[in-house]
């Protein structure tokens, strides 16, 4: 086995353990998202063929080479791709029409979901609503871009209201890094809890209807336990990044 083949099993097998010690019944499955961010098309395509099909970009330009990849769109063709990083509204265009784009996980105020939705109508009329989820900065940080938990619930009425090419499926929070859980629940993720069952009660829908996206390498068991069912996964699959070298060749 290689070494990317052994991590997504290893993964699994914690994420398989960790979904078993919830307390209480999640609707949704746990998806894996295998964050390829710098990592090289062969890493990706490697992934693929040893079952992962869901992959997250931070950035709209890597994404936008990796998505459009002829070695990509030929040897994975189911693979769904989200966007995990902040998007810019001008940069809005560049995605939306991406073949199997599957996800935009940082929506984080009206402007943004306004100029999704008129893209995905102009790009892709008949292409169904692209998924997105609310980003919430639960930890209240000026570096982390997300909207306040108190202003989710009008962005959530906006899109359900406003925004017919898009749906909404659920809330993301990146949190504070490096929380010691042996301290208790993490309340960034206690947070990112609160805001979902808030934005359900507004929206007048049942709170699990809403999926909760948190967890990375370093926390995704734990958030897991906590009801998580997305989470982002990057160096544990891939290993270490090497930002010295470009993930793709980028024609001139």
């Amino acid at each position: 086995m290689s070494a990317i083949s052994e991590a997504l099993t290893s993964v699994r097998r914690r994420v398989a353990a960790a979904t078993a010690k919830r307390t209480s019944n999640v609707r949704h499955e746990v998806r894996l998202v295998a964050v390829s961010k710098t990592k090289p098309v062969e890493d990706i395509i490697e992934a693929y063929q040893n079952g992962q099909r869901d992959f997250g970009e931070n950035y709209v330009q890597e994404l936008v080479e990796k998505a459009n990849n002829e070695k990509i769109l030929k040897l994975c063709p189911e693979i769904r791709w989200h966007l995990i990083g902040h998007l810019q509204r001008n940069k809005v265009p560049k995605i939306v029409a991406l073949k199997n784009l599957s996800m935009v996980e940082t929506v984080d105020s009206t402007k943004l979901a306004e100029a999704l939705n008129t893209a995905r109508q102009k790009y892709i009329p008949n292409g169904g609503p692209l998924s997105v989820m609310i980003q919430v900065n639960t930890s209240n940080e000026e570096a982390k871009s997300g909207i306040a938990p108190e202003d989710a619930p009008s962005l959530a009425e906006y899109i359900k209201d406003s925004c017919r090419s898009l749906k909404l499926v659920g809330v993301m929070t990146i949190g504070a890094y490096d929380y010691d859980v042996s301290l208790g629940p993490n309340p960034d993720f206690l947070r990112l809890i609160t805001c979902r069952n808030t934005v359900s009660s507004h929206l007048e829908i049942d709170a699990e209807e809403l999926e909760l996206s948190m967890g990375m390498s370093s926390d995704y068991e734990h958030a897991i336990e906590l009801g998580s069912t997305n989470i982002r996964v990057g160096s544990t699959i891939f290993g270490a990044r090497n930002y010295s070298k470009p993930s793709v060749e980028v024609k001139k």
